[in-house]
C-alpha cells in the first residue's frame, strides 16, 4: 500500500480524470512553486473507478482557480490547515479567462500585437462556448472532457 503523507498547509486537488494530473500541473505551473507537490495517479476510486490526486503545500494563493475550472470544473478543491481540511470548494466555469486559450482568427488584433493578452468570456454556459473578446471567434467547449 502506498503511503503519503499529509500536509501542514496546502492544497489537495482530488477527482482529477485518472491520467490528467501531470498535464495539470504544467497547466498550473505548478514547477514554479517552491514547495511540495504530490502527484497519485490511478488512485481507486468508488465514483470514478480511478482518479489522480494532486497535494500542494503551500498557501491557496499560488493556485488559478479559473484554469483549474476551465480545465475541470467537476475538480474538488480541499484546502489545508493545520492538518485538517477546513474547505472544499467546488470549481464552476470561469465567465472570463486569460491567456490560457490561443484566439484561432488570424485576422484577431491578438495575432498581430504580441503583448496584447488573450481573452475570453464565457457567452453560453450550457455549451460551454467562449468568444474572444476582441474580435468575437468562438471556442466550443473546454479543453478536457471526462467521458
Amino acid at each position: 500500500m502506498l503511503n503519503i503523507s499529509g500536509i501542514h498547509e496546502g492544497f489537495v486537488l482530488d477527482h482529477i480524470q485518472a491520467g490528467m494530473s501531470l498535464q495539470i500541473y504544467d497547466d498550473l505551473k505548478l514547477d514554479t512553486l517552491d514547495c511540495c507537490v504530490a502527484i497519485i495517479k490511478n488512485a481507486k476510486s468508488n465514483k470514478m473507478g480511478k482518479k489522480d490526486i494532486i497535494k500542494v503545500e503551500c498557501p491557496i494563493d499560488a493556485l488559478d482557480l479559473d484554469i483549474l475550472g476551465f480545465i475541470d470544473c467537476r475538480i474538488t478543491v480541499n484546502i489545508i490547515k493545520n492538518d485538517s481540511i477546513v474547505e472544499k470548494r467546488q470549481l464552476s466555469l470561469p465567465k472570463e479567462i486569460k491567456n490560457v486559450i490561443r484566439c484561432k482568427n488570424p485576422r484577431c488584433i491578438t495575432s498581430i500585437e504580441q503583448g496584447l493578452e488573450q481573452i475570453f468570456m464565457l457567452t453560453d454556459t450550457e455549451k460551454q462556448i467562449y468568444r474572444c473578446k476582441y474580435c468575437e471567434a468562438k471556442y466550443k467547449g473546454k479543453r478536457r472532457r471526462r467521458s
